[in-house]
């Protein structure tokens, strides 16, 4: 009995020292494993690392590319549009205003009753609704019918009420959040779609005649009064409230900025004569590209297998529509090289699984 309680207990031993053996290369495996991992992440931080040097070299870039936006189209990355508005609201404007909002994957149509200096806006209501994803990618009648019907069910729910005569032509404040080449401050001709948008018969048409002929079909009394960019309508709600604003950036779902310029400062339109001396400049800095951006392989993999490739550089660092598939990457390469993740890493490869 004693050489088998001697056999069983080395064999116990052998097989604890087996386990904590085991254990102990997993534990290690594992250390490695998140070692790598963290390698990683400093890297990644490394690579996104804006010194203060660094920040000036993108803003004399940046300003470069703005004095040539002003020079002549065409000639910087930044548009640089004009955008025919000249005055900006200051808080005594009274009335009922309704507006559409298009700038992403949902669009937003709005009812405001201002009441003028003291009351401002005394009411307001909205309502948020997805645009089908067949209809980024369809034709301009289906995007805008659809548009139009949605917008006439909201005014008939909002109505009810109104001090506004039923057979009166509405106007319609339309902010529209991309490219476009202001004919007037109430039309626009369609340079190119962003966003993940990819309506192509709508390039080059005016976006406010077609909701315009939508509304008609739709029987809905209304027209565009206004066509701006997101940016500019934040630009005028700033101004609404404070008289001294002059700039305004978005970083949403894309990003973007404008601001009040002189007039004599834009060569390109020599001769262009406003009220008030200056004029709204939509930058449409989303395609800035400057070299001393801090682009990282992440960034490059990104464009590359982007439709719109060597496009829209700065908004794709920086913009909600694509910090999430930044992320997903980075999160991808560290389930290949350090494997954390287990079974889970599959859904890693799924790009904009992450967009925000």
């Amino acid at each position: 009995m004693g050489k088998v309680g001697f056999g069983v207990a080395v064999g116990c031993a052998v097989v604890t020292c087996a386990i904590a053996a085991v254990l102990l290369g997993r534990r290690v495996q594992s250390r490695r494993k998140w070692r790598r991992a963290v390698e990683m992440l400093q890297e990644f931080e490394e690579g996104c690392a804006t010194s203060i040097g660094r920040l000036r070299q993108v803003v004399d870039a940046m300003a470069v590319e703005m004095h040539a936006g002003l020079a002549s189209d065409g000639g910087s990355k930044l548009r640089m549009l004009l955008t025919f508005v000249d005055n900006l609201p200051d808080g005594n404007e009274k009335g009922t205003y309704y507006a559409l909002d298009l700038g992403g994957t949902n669009f937003r149509v709005l009812r405001v009753q201002l009441g003028g200096r003291g009351s401002m806006i005394l009411s307001h209501q909205v309502k948020h609704h997805p645009i089908p994803q067949e209809l980024m990618s369809g034709t301009s009648e289906d995007l805008f019918d659809f548009i139009a019907r949605t917008l006439k069910q909201f005014v008939e729910q909002e109505d009810d009420g109104s001090e506004q005569k039923v057979d009166e032509k509405k106007e319609l404040g339309f902010t529209f959040s991309f490219p476009v080449r202001q004919m007037s401050v109430s039309s626009g001709i369609l340079v190119k779609w962003t966003k993940g948008f990819s309506v192509e018969d709508a390039v080059g048409k005016d976006v406010a005649r077609c909701l315009e002929e939508a509304m008609t079909k739709a029987g809905l009394n209304m027209q565009v009064a206004a066509l701006v960019d997101d940016i500019v309508g934040t630009l005028a709600l700033c101004h609404y409230y404070d008289k001294d604003t002059v700039a305004a950036v978005v970083i949403g779902t894309g990003t973007n900025a404008c601001y009040v310029e002189r007039t004599d400062a834009i060569i390109k339109c020599q001769g262009l004569l406003t009220s008030s001396g200056g004029t709204v400049v939509n930058m449409e800095w989303g395609n800035f590209w400057s070299s001393h951006l801090p682009r990282t392989s992440y960034d490059i993999a990104l464009d590359d297998e982007s439709p719109n490739s060597n496009d829209q550089g700065f908004e794709k660092m920086i913009s909600g529509m694509y910090l999430g598939d930044i992320a997903r990457r980075v999160l991808y390469r560290m389930a290949q090289e350090a494997d954390i993740f287990g079974d889970d890493a599959y859904n890693l490869s799924i790009q904009f699984i992450f967009s925000l």
